[in-house]
């Protein structure tokens, strides 16, 4: 038998089973994006990076006729994967060839987390200056009328008013 200088404890069932479940999440992990595909890679990275042309859109989707930049840095990208260049190596050497504004997303670290907070802090204090404001003109006081002389229907009406009050006093 094969398993004989292994010791007993290893060798029952149910920690066979245990130890095959370990090896298997431990190659799971080791291999993770081993053998990703590079056209899932370049898709996903085409998408994360954006034209210098001026147009506004994302590499892959630029479709501003005779761009003079698009082909040049889809080409530099397939490139960039074929050789096996991490994720990050490619988008920094992107950032160091064309600067910052080549990425689609500012990165998530110093001041450009700005980008990602200002546009949330802005909402927040908008609704805020909104229900504020509502608040003021809800409470504010009926204009007096300058020069105005009561009439008989403002009479009238004042004796209504007192009515209804005393009508529903509890």
């Amino acid at each position: 038998m094969v398993l004989k200088g292994i010791p007993k404890l290893i060798r029952s069932k149910p920690h066979r089973r245990w130890l095959g479940c370990g090896a298997l999440a431990v190659a799971v992990f080791a291999l993770m994006g081993a053998g990703s595909d590079p056209a899932a890679r370049f898709h996903d990275l085409g998408h994360q990076m954006m034209c210098i042309c001026g147009c506004g859109q994302i590499l892959l989707e630029c479709n501003h006729v005779g761009c003079p930049d698009s082909d040049g840095m889809r080409n530099e990208l397939m490139a960039a994967v074929t050789r096996g260049d991490s994720d990050s190596l490619v988008e920094q050497a992107f950032v160091q060839k064309y600067g910052p504004t080549v990425l689609a997303a500012p990165p998530a670290a110093g001041f450009d987390r700005a980008a990602y907070i200002v546009p949330f802090v802005a909402l927040f204090l908008g609704a805020g200056l909104v229900v504020l404001v509502m608040r003021v003109w809800r409470n504010r006081p009926a204009p007096a009328l300058a020069g105005r002389v009561p009439s008989a229907r403002d009479a009238e009406l004042e004796k209504f008013r007192e009515q209804a009050n005393r009508e529903t006093e509890l």
